[in-house]
């Protein structure tokens, strides 16, 4: 029995792995975990896969205080996992649900190599209703998918089992032990984007569960009370849980019991996390597997794309190519502290996430080019990056995916405009634009009127 993991990266709070011992259980078979390590990943650098490898090699130790091995693969993901699974006279394949194209190929590709050999299983520990349960089509907003949602809430947003004890079977194949850091040292991808670490003012991101699950207590604990301030930059009032997310390094379902618990936080904060965790993390997946062009115009909803060709030909506030962008050279000193703190950190407060890509719109000669920049940017440095939420993100900023037309603007015509006094009447953006200078060393301060901020940009 096999769980090939390659979404849900922890041994705790997984259902697939749970599935996978079921089965194993029932079939009297020995069970192992197999994981492929690709030799590429949509522009992922070594900040995304030297996180991904420090979770693992810690998950690796979860999984063999139960009894269950983890076998590390390396090459193209689906032609390894079905030649291991062929070798090993596997019974029975369990993987995790995942909607990017990419892994969609790697499902289709694995179910293929293993037609007539065995079964394939494919279970959502990413959501915590299903997605394919939730809704059979591609959902039009965040109001058609709630109450979907939450009739089926009471059905899956239960206690979670812990992880059983050893199989009654063990597995008696060889494992080959595993270097984790010269897999790390030798992997062959851009070393230029470093990977993230404790900085002045920024709270630390270690990975794997053990941290994964320290942060989500700390939230719990410290900020969840706070969370009605969670579009204030300034204010501290987010989770910081998305790069676990991302990584599967934490469980969707595993937080939103914890925050279901805590009496303590008043009803609307509880409220309002529960709505940004399970619906619009939700209204996401649906988004990225029924539209597989999620990180295209076409993917864009037909007045979007309509009122975008309409104003095409508008003079654009400013025109930057992407190094300009990459290095945080535009004369909006909001964006630039944004952008600096995504190349810094790995993360970006989400408020900003949004108005980062607006102004990338207005900024770029076409639609077609404001999202190619802005999933080039999203993907190479954001530590939850090449993920459904951030397309889905990335599309609702440039092309009104779950939204509605606002008042015409040029260039953007309908779709919601985002701006810099609009960002100054709920927060202090200068005190911001300070905290990212001071983070990243550089020179000059933000007047009144929004002059051009300058930042020591060496080593970007």
């Amino acid at each position: 029995m096999l769980y090939w993991m390659h979404r849900e990266h922890r041994a705790r709070d997984n259902w697939a792995l749970q599935h996978a011992h079921a089965e194993a259980a029932r079939l009297g078979a020995p069970l192992a975990v197999v994981w492929c390590l690709a030799s590429s990943f949509l522009g992922a650098t070594i900040r995304q896969f030297g996180f991904l490898l420090r979770g693992m090699e810690e998950t690796r130790r979860h999984l063999a205080a139960a009894g269950i091995p983890l076998v590390v693969l390396r090459g193209n993901p689906p032609e390894e996992v079905v030649g291991y699974a062929r070798s090993v006279h596997a019974a029975l394949v369990v993987t995790d649900f995942d909607v990017l194209r990419v892994k969609r190929a790697w499902l289709a590709s694995a179910a293929r190599g293993l037609a007539g050999f065995c079964p394939l299983h494919e279970v959502d520990g990413r959501n915590v209703v299903p997605c394919r349960v939730a809704s059979p089509k591609r959902e039009y907003a965040a109001r058609t998918l709630r109450p979907k949602i939450h009739r089926l809430l009471p059905e899956f947003l239960t206690p979670l089992p812990p992880l059983p004890s050893a199989p009654s079977v063990p597995w008696t194949l060889p494992v080959p032990e595993v270097d984790w850091a010269s897999l790390r040292d030798n992997l062959a991808v851009d070393r230029t984007v470093a990977e993230v670490g404790p900085l002045p003012g920024i709270p630390d991101i270690a990975p794997g569960e053990d941290a994964a699950r320290a942060a989500l207590d700390d939230f719990i604990r410290a900020r969840l009370h706070r969370y009605h301030l969670r579009n204030d930059p300034n204010a501290d009032g987010v989770s910081g849980l998305s790069p676990y997310l991302h990584f599967g390094m934490l469980s969707a379902q595993r937080a939103a019991l914890a925050a279901q618990a805590h009496g303590e936080a008043p009803d609307d904060c509880r409220a309002s996390f529960l709505e940004e965790l399970i619906v619009r993390r939700e209204l996401a997946d649906n988004f990225c597997l029924h539209a597989q062009d999620y990180d295209a115009v076409t993917c864009f909803p037909d007045w979007a794309r309509a009122t975008l060709d309409k104003h095409r030909g508008d003079p654009r506030p400013a025109l930057y190519d992407h190094a300009q962008l990459d290095a945080a050279r535009t004369e909006d000193p909001l964006w630039n502290a944004a952008q600096i703190e995504m190349v810094v950190t790995g993360r970006m407060h989400g408020y900003l996430r949004m108005y980062w890509a607006k102004q990338i719109l207005l900024w770029s000669p076409t639609p077609e080019d404001a999202v190619r920049t802005a999933v080039t940017l999203n993907d190479r440095y954001f530590l939850d990056g090449r993920d459904s939420n951030g397309y889905t993100g990335i599309a609702w900023s440039a092309g009104g995916v779950h939204d509605r037309p606002w008042g015409e603007r040029p260039v953007q015509g309908t779709i919601r405009s985002m701006t810099y006094n609009g960002a100054r009447s709920k927060f202090d953006v200068g005190a911001y634009i300070r905290r990212m200078q001071a983070l990243r060393g550089g020179e000059g301060e933000q007047g009144e009127q929004g002059e051009l901020f300058t930042f020591a940009m060496g080593g970007l």
